[in-house]
């Protein structure tokens, strides 16, 4: 995505304005969402793709040399020391356009983040 381009109403908008090899990571990204995640709706936020449940599942974004996964990941350590190779510095995810894209890691992802969004809800319902 180009810092420039108008800015994106839709995630369609979005990964229709980036490269043709991107496009199908991206949408393989917001298939893994929308299965993990069926209720969750789709927006564009600080002007990239997101999906909200209750709060932020994830950011996701196209940058030159790899995809950002947003927010950083917290509260499952062995989730944690599989992401290692992929955390930048201050903790969102950096996937390398150059090797394979951990779908799977991805996949555990979203799913780690769907699961802190409904505890979340269910302790603000009980409190």
């Amino acid at each position: 995505m180009r810092a420039n381009s108008k800015i994106p109403a839709t995630i369609d908008d979005y990964i229709e304005a980036c490269p043709r090899n991107v496009q199908s990571i991206l949408q393989r990204i917001r298939r893994i969402v929308q299965d993990a995640a069926p209720e969750a709706v789709e927006v564009i936020s600080y002007r990239m793709p997101a999906f909200k449940l209750n709060g932020i599942v994830i950011y996701f974004a196209a940058f030159k040399n790899h995809i950002g996964i947003f927010p950083p990941i917290k509260g499952d350590p062995k989730l944690a020391k599989a992401l290692e190779g992929y955390t930048g510095p201050k903790g969102n995810l950096r996937f390398p356009m150059d090797e394979p894209i951990p779908y799977g890691l991805i996949k555990r992802v979203v799913s780690h983040r769907v699961k802190q969004l409904r505890a979340k809800t269910t302790k603000t319902k009980k409190g």
